[in-house]
């Protein structure tokens, strides 16, 4: 994964409101639901996500200055960046004389600690033959003589399982109202996971400790879902709105009418008022999806439906009217 705050597009020195501020505008702009027409869409939403779950968390952000996670949250082991410069035995080498500097490590709540020692003598920089043996006592809290000896385990411990990322897709339903589903993992486990009420497509489930197994006994993994929501045969999604074509008769356009509009909360009725002109857009707050800031709302566009087949008595009355009252919507436009 790239550096989360080059995904951001902020520095290092950011403030959480500069890095709060970019999230958002940055969320607005690669959300999928405003670039249907990209494939990359979801991918860039979740990367986009994961770098903010990092660079905007107080304490994994400093992880991650610290070097101690990578970019994806995962644990980084840095490795032994080596005990000196010279020649193995001699004055400057990992194990030589007075003016030897030894690089020594400790394991605490913090990751790695590494501390830089001037030699001397046969203690830790020493010649002697406890030397060795001093440095694996201040770098892991355990002396290699008379006392617990220093396994792999011990560093293994500390390193979390990998995460398993999966794919669902829900329906507008489900993103509206939560609920329960259940999913097989690349692996071949199956793990039931909530949907949350308002989540929308591109936005990701984390189950904590469900992913793969630690060597040597560390923390699992986690699975990562990210979610798709599929299109539904009436409403079109636009954000925390949502859109529908309502079909009226021709006289419930021109006489008025009470008719039923279907909602994901259920059908409600709505005044047509007389005279409604087709594509005429009408409101219903708060019938769109959930969210933390409040419901969207439902956009109503209606749309005049003539009946089925020849109708004579309609041509007769449309041709009358023609004759008798002809107008142009369409003049101005030329």
């Amino acid at each position: 994964m790239r550096d989360p705050y080059e995904i951001l597009g902020v520095s290092k020195g950011a403030s959480p409101d500069d890095i709060k501020k970019a999230y958002r505008k940055l969320a607005k702009k690669l959300h999928p639901d405003a670039n249907k027409k990209d494939p990359k869409a979801a991918t860039k939403f979740s990367e986009l996500n994961g770098a903010y779950e990092i660079v905007g968390d107080e304490t994994k952000r400093k992880q991650f200055d610290r070097g101690e996670i990578d970019g994806e949250g995962k644990p980084r082991f840095q490795g032994f960046e080596g005990f000196g410069g010279g020649r193995p035995g001699g004055a400057g080498g990992p194990f030589g004389g007075r003016d030897s500097n030894f690089e020594s490590f400790s394991w605490g709540p913090d990751g790695f600690k590494r501390t830089t020692t001037r030699g001397g003598g046969a203690g830790p920089g020493g010649s002697g033959p406890g030397a060795f043996e001093d440095i694996l006592s201040s770098m892991f809290g355990a002396r290699t003589r008379g006392g617990p000896q220093f396994e792999a385990e011990d560093i293994g411990s500390a390193i979390k399982g990998s995460d398993v990322s999966a794919e669902a897709n829900i329906s507008l339903n489900e993103a509206a109202h939560g609920g329960t589903r259940r999913i097989s993992l690349p692996n071949g486990r199956d793990v039931e996971f909530k949907i949350p009420a308002g989540i929308t497509s591109g936005q990701q489930i984390r189950l904590k400790g469900q992913g793969m197994p630690a060597p040597h006994g560390g923390p699992p993994g986690d699975v990562l879902i990210t979610v798709t929501v599929e299109p539904h045969p009436l409403f079109a999604v636009e954000g925390q709105d949502l859109k529908l074509d309502l079909p009226v008769t021709l006289y419930e356009a021109v006489l008025g009418a009470k008719v039923r509009v279907p909602t994901l909360d259920g059908a409600v009725e709505l005044a047509i008022p007389p005279n409604t002109t087709s594509g005429r857009k009408f409101r219903l707050k708060a019938k769109g999806l959930p969210s933390k800031s409040g419901a969207g709302d439902l956009y109503v566009t209606v749309r005049i439906a003539l009946p089925d087949g020849k109708d004579a008595a309609l041509e007769e009355l449309m041709a009358k009217w023609r004759d008798d009252k002809p107008y142009n919507p369409r003049s101005g436009m030329d």
